[in-house]
């Protein structure tokens, strides 16, 4: 039983719709994020990158950065550039990008669904980037960026997003970088009620993208507890920002690999060593993987198409099954040596969104090799987070990412 309920968000005023908005603050580099604030003094960018504002040699990690991003906060919600919604509401929030379309609802999620794994999760968490977080979180006292779950998909609900969305007028619809946002604001009390219990019997949430940030989220509802001992459970620090996508509306993009050598063979013995667990085929121009366990592979400028071997796909193990997986063991370990992909400097990982021709280009620039994947799917990451499992690094890429700054929730 799923616990999702509306709240009171801070929100873009209309004139602000399209001014606040910005990208997540992990997609970007610190230098990256400083050049796109340039020219645009409400970007969110401001308060989850907050370190643009401060001296270039800071340390993005310091308690100024923090306390600037809180100063920062603060001056949207006084200037009114941000308004805070009078009573608790869920958000509808439908993006399109290149003619597809995801629609999710915006709410708040319980830190004891996610420590009782009804929130279920497929990737580990690193320290240091949960503490940044939970620095930024706490001091701001507000979850600035919402953590994209999934569901499997429910007719109810769905009607009821479809028939709010065609009775009612959105709040926000603009551009942002070639992707429709579009925004409705469910303020409907019955309505709202209608659907907190109908997520009760939503069995599982699903973290789709926002690992750091959800786990970081929880920790300061526990840290609260601590400092509120006679806690009753109902104040908004037990629950975190959310947004709730049906799985059938997203799409998991390919995340492909980069190699820089050949790990001291020639392309002769590489390609020989292929054979012993792939069907190797040269193509004439590009090749794109359509269906699991078939791979693109560029070399010296030539294109190749991989097929696993069945006797290394093991059916019966959701994370072995995977493409990223039956690679790994049987091509960059052993072949090339890439032991631990998180590590060795000697990969790198290129998002789906980009394209073929990035991987073509990375490869003129110096790299031996590309591998063109086939995407991981949704089914794909619902059954290794209920298996309790972990997928391994860098196995999916989410478009469209969510804009932060569209919705804040307070913690107090």
């Amino acid at each position: 039983m799923a616990v999702f309920r509306p709240f009171r968000a801070f929100r873009p005023s209309k004139e602000n719709q399209a001014l606040i908005p910005a990208l997540p603050y992990d997609v970007m580099s610190s230098s990256e994020a400083r050049e796109m604030v340039k020219g645009h003094p409400l970007s969110f960018l401001h308060i989850d990158r907050a370190e643009v504002d401060l001296p270039e040699d800071i340390n993005i990690y310091d308690h100024a950065v923090y306390a600037k991003a809180k100063e920062n906060l603060d001056f949207l919600k006084s200037s009114k550039a941000v308004i805070q919604d009078s009573t608790p509401c869920f958000y509808i929030y439908r993006q399109i990008m290149n003619g597809r379309s995801q629609t999710g609802i915006v709410g708040c999620a319980s830190i004891d669904d996610y420590t009782d794994n009804i929130i279920k999760k497929h990737e580990h968490t690193l320290e240091k980037k949960e503490i940044d977080r939970i620095n930024h979180v706490d001091i701001c006292d507000a979850n600035t960026g919402p953590i994209f779950l999934t569901y499997r998909k429910n007719d109810e609900i769905n009607s009821i997003v479809g028939a709010w969305m065609k009775a009612h007028e959105p709040v926000y619809h603009f551009d942002y970088d070639g992707v429709t946002q579009t925004v409705w604001v469910v303020d409907d009390n019955r309505t709202a009620e209608t659907l907190t219990q109908l997520f009760k019997g939503v069995s599982a949430l699903y973290i789709a993208d926002g690992h750091h940030r959800c786990a970081s989220a929880v920790k300061v509802g526990q840290k609260r507890r601590g400092e509120n001992p006679n806690y009753t459970g109902e104040e908004e620090f037990n629950f975190f920002l959310a947004v709730a996508f049906p799985d059938a509306d997203l799409e998991i993009m390919d995340y492909n690999r980069v190699v820089k050598d050949l790990n001291g063979l020639s392309e002769e013995e590489f390609l020989h060593s292929l054979e012993s667990h792939f069907e190797v085929k040269r193509e004439n121009g590009r090749y794109k993987p359509c269906e699991k366990h078939t791979f693109g592979m560029l070399l010296n400028g030539q294109w190749y198409s991989l097929r696993a071997k069945s006797d290394i796909i093991n059916a019966g193990n959701p994370v072995e099954r995977l493409d990223v997986s039956i690679l790994q063991k049987n091509l960059l370990d052993p072949i090339l040596g890439i032991k631990n992909p998180k590590a060795d400097e000697r990969i790198d990982f290129i998002g789906g969104i980009r394209g073929l021709g990035e991987l073509e280009k990375r490869v003129h620039d110096g790299m031996a090799l590309a591998f063109a994947m086939y995407p991981t799917t949704v089914d794909d990451l619902m059954a290794i987070a209920d298996a309790d499992l972990i997928m391994p690094p860098k196995s999916t890429w989410f478009e469209p990412k969510l804009l932060s700054g569209l919705f804040i929730h307070s913690l107090s």
